[in-house]
């Protein structure tokens, strides 16, 4: 058991690595993005299911709080959170519009749309990024391999495409990526700062 449970870990360790080499200069760019969406006065609308759906109130929750510094709080919504417009949307249309009719409602041109699915396919995440590009939102998505990173990889303006067919290694590396997104923006905006 010892050596599955430290094998456990040393894939994890490995995979991350190899997506943060991989990956490092896109990383930029969305880390870019998000700092100048803030700058701008738009927000972050991020949204996923299932784990997914914890890494996107996660992410939500260190933008809007705060992450290693001591700063103002950033706009970041998780779609994914207010059981009541979930239930509401699913009961009278479908599960697949529950984070487009979100979008419609709180998303605007120049706000950054932020979908997670694993598999890449997430019917709702597939809508929701194929309406914000319709609104004029910038889109970034995180997903995986078990697809090539599936519809989500060929639609959004920037895709993150853990190489791993394994769920829970994917969504390690998403958490892992969205903390090293939350770190850098808040350096990019902020500079080094007092630690909280």
């Amino acid at each position: 058991m010892k050596e599955g449970i430290i094998k456990v870990f040393e894939d994890s360790a490995k995979l991350k690595q190899r997506f943060a080499k991989e990956n490092a200069d896109l990383i930029v760019e969305v880390v870019e993005l998000v700092a100048q969406c803030f700058t701008r006065g738009n927000k972050v609308l991020i949204f996923g299911n299932g784990g997914s759906a914890s890494d996107a109130s996660h992410i939500a929750g260190e933008f809007v709080n705060r992450f290693l510094l001591e700063r103002p709080p950033l706009p970041a919504i998780a779609l994914n959170t207010d059981v009541a417009v979930l239930t509401s949307i699913s009961n009278d249309y479908d599960f697949s519009e529950i984070f487009v009719k979100q979008l419609k409602a709180l998303g605007q041109k120049g706000d950054v749309a932020i979908g997670i699915s694993t598999s890449g396919t997430s019917p709702n995440v597939v809508k929701a990024i194929l309406a914000a590009r319709e609104m004029g939102i910038r889109t970034v998505v995180l997903t995986g391999n078990k697809n090539k990173g599936g519809k989500l990889a060929e639609i959004a303006e920037f895709a993150f495409v853990v190489p791993s067919s394994e769920t829970p290694r994917i969504q390690e590396t998403h958490i892992t990526l969205g903390h090293a997104i939350c770190q850098m923006v808040d350096e990019y905006l902020f500079g080094s700062g007092k630690k909280g």
